[in-house]
């Protein structure tokens, strides 16, 4: 069995511990949503905590396909395979829709 990264080059993250930092603060939003629903909160306050995750998650996710397109996808654009690259982030955008 081969692993899900197979055949993907390595990736240095120079932001990396802000990105676990940022991860970490989310898990935390997770657990007080789940404590909220366990202690029978009012609805609205679920939701709100939930929407605030939901946007620091994407986030997240803004940061890391800005820091792959800069890095990852340039890097394959000068070394001819842009192509490959370019529609594999046009295949992940049109699963985020």
């Amino acid at each position: 069995m081969s692993s899900p990264d197979a055949g993907k080059p390595a990736v240095h993250r120079p932001d990396k511990a802000a990105l676990a930092k940022r991860m970490a603060r989310i898990q935390g939003q997770v657990r007080g949503i789940a404590e909220m629903i366990e202690a029978d909160r009012y609805c609205v306050d679920v939701i709100t905590q939930v929407q605030a995750a939901r946007q620091a998650l994407a986030a997240v996710a803004d940061q890391l396909l800005e820091h792959h397109l800069r890095g990852c996808v340039s890097r394959a654009i000068s070394q001819d395979h842009g192509d490959a690259a370019i529609e594999e982030v046009l295949q992940l955008l049109k699963k985020s829709r």
